[in-house]
């Protein structure tokens, strides 16, 4: 398994004994890491610091398994939540000393309480989910004694999803045999989608690192212009082929995404749509 990817939004705190800034934190760790989360000090030092001061020096600890993660509260007296903002208000409360609490969400935000009128936060995305070979169910693991995974493990329901068919989109509808869609237009094309409305530009980069860094495994393309935009740019690119050339995203995923605000002719496929494709992708 390729391991999690913690995200502090900017704001929330740092990275190590580094003081506390605006800046966004990443943070990856593989199987069998661990990362400590609080306040910190000199004589306390935690990977990810968050900026408050009812949150303990330690408050916690993220351990990573190869399935999944678990999350250890070093807290003595304050209770965190786990919540799954893919699903439909699921949480875990993990209570003072629990040590170990195994996460089953795909995509999880941890809150910790403060003495504010907000909380503090930060957002894992876990390992692939394992999914048994449907032709070995209730087998013994068949004669070679192998488990099938999936090559691809993307959950229709998550929110990345939504930004992969987003940026397939333009070229499923056979609008543009090149362009990509930029971040400001993904946060536009999904707007009005009841899970996206609070969706920011940041938000839609991460989902993109998740896709090609996690998901998809895409090799990074060599960019001729060595600018943060260009390799973003060719990252996209990489994405919108795999997904298509394996069908991961079709046409039938466009109902996903809300409406069109007014009327526009290239709604529906032109052009011979699937066969027209087919052709593209023999050389036609």
């Amino acid at each position: 398994m390729s391991g999690i990817v913690i995200y502090l939004p900017p704001g929330s705190g740092g990275t190590g004994g580094a003081e506390p800034g605006d800046e966004a934190v990443t943070l990856r760790l593989g199987p069998g890491e661990v990362a400590r989360f609080g306040r910190g000090s000199a004589s306390t030092p935690v990977e990810l610091r968050l900026v408050d001061a009812a949150i303990s020096r330690l408050a916690g600890e993220i351990r990573v398994t190869d399935d999944h993660w678990q999350l250890s509260n070093l807290s003595a007296t304050h209770s965190y939540l786990v919540e799954n903002p893919e699903g439909a208000g699921e949480y875990l409360r993990v209570p003072p000393r629990r040590a170990g609490a195994p996460i089953p969400f795909e995509f999880s935000r941890v809150v910790l309480p403060t003495r504010r009128d907000t909380t503090v936060s930060f957002q894992v995305f876990a390992p692939d989910h394992v999914y048994l070979d449907p032709d070995g169910l209730g087998g013994a693991g068949g004669q070679w004694g192998g488990r099938t995974v999936t090559a691809y493990s993307l959950d229709e329901t998550a929110t990345y999803f939504l930004v992969l068919v987003a940026l397939c989109e333009p070229r499923l509808r056979d609008e543009s045999p090149v362009a990509v869609p930029t971040t400001p237009q993904i946060v536009e094309r999904l707007k009005d989608h009841a899970a996206c409305g609070r969706l920011t530009a940041r938000a839609v980069s991460s989902h993109i690192d998740y896709l090609a860094e996690e998901k998809m495994r895409v090799a990074q393309p060599a960019e001729q212009d060595p600018g943060r935009g260009a390799r973003r740019n060719g990252k996209r690119e990489s994405i919108v082929g795999l997904a298509l050339r394996f069908g991961l995203v079709r046409e039938e995923h466009l109902a996903l995404l809300p409406p069109r605000s007014g009327p526009d002719p290239r709604n529906e496929p032109t052009g011979g749509g699937e066969g027209a494709r087919a052709g593209r992708h023999l050389g036609k």
